[in-house]
C-alpha cells in the first residue's frame, strides 16, 4: 500500500463518519415531517365536522335573527295602532270632559258672584253702610 492508499482510505473513513453524523439530524427531520404530517391530517379531521357545525348554528341564527325582526315589526305596529287609539280616545272623550270643565268653572264663578261666600267669624268686621 502506498501513501496514495493509504490518504484514500482515510479520506473514505472520514466520510463515511461525516455522512453517519449528517444522517442524524436528517432522521430527525424526517421524524418532524411524519408527526406535522399526522398533526395536518387530525387537525383537517376535526375541523371539518366544526365547520360543519358552525354553518348549522349560523343557519339557526339567521332564522332566530328573521324571527325577531318579524316580533320587532309587529310590536312597531302595535305601538302605532296604540297611539292612534289613545288620540282616538283623546279626541272623543277629552273634548267633551274640557268643555264640561270650563262651563263648570263658569256656573261656579256665577254662584260666587250671586252668593258670597261666608266669612270666618274670627275676622269679621262691622260693616258700614253706604249712604
Amino acid at each position: 500500500m502506498s501513501g496514495g492508499d493509504i490518504a484514500g482510505l482515510i479520506a473514505a473513513g472520514v466520510f463515511a463518519v461525516l455522512v453517519a453524523i449528517l444522517a442524524v439530524p436528517l432522521v430527525k427531520l424526517g421524524r418532524v415531517f411524519d408527526e406535522t404530517t399526522h398533526a395536518i391530517r387530525d387537525l383537517s379531521e376535526n375541523v371539518t365536522p366544526l365547520i360543519a357545525e358552525s354553518t348549522t348554528t349560523l343557519k339557526q341564527t339567521n332564522e332566530q335573527i328573521a324571527r325577531l325582526d318579524t316580533i320587532t315589526s309587529n310590536v312597531a305596529d302595535v305601538t302605532g295602532n296604540v297611539s292612534a287609539l289613545v288620540a282616538l280616545f283623546s279626541a272623543t272623550v277629552g273634548g267633551p270632559l274640557i268643555k264640561l270643565a270650563g262651563f263648570s268653572a263658569g256656573v261656579r264663578a256665577a254662584f260666587r258672584t250671586v252668593v258670597p261666600a261666608a266669612e270666618p267669624s274670627a275676622e269679621r268686621t262691622p260693616r258700614r253702610r253706604r249712604r
